[in-house]
């Protein structure tokens, strides 16, 4: 079974969530040729705050 960890800065709204869930089911499937209902997919969403880039904390977008 294909699991997928998708980490990201900050929040996605659902309508987001369900199209990269599945536009990266639809990749695997076909150059893994895997089934579709194998593949498991979670998204992780930190705060900008616990992800430092070269040493800085990053910023919330504006």
């Amino acid at each position: 079974m294909p699991y997928v960890n998708i980490r990201l800065a900050g929040k996605l709204d659902k309508q987001q969530k369900e199209e990269i869930c599945s536009g990266v089911t639809d990749v695997i499937a076909r150059v893994a040729n895997k089934p579709k209902d194998s593949i498991l997919i979670f998204i992780d969403e930190d705060q900008h705050e616990n992800i430092a880039v070269g040493g800085k904390l990053l910023q919330k977008p504006k």
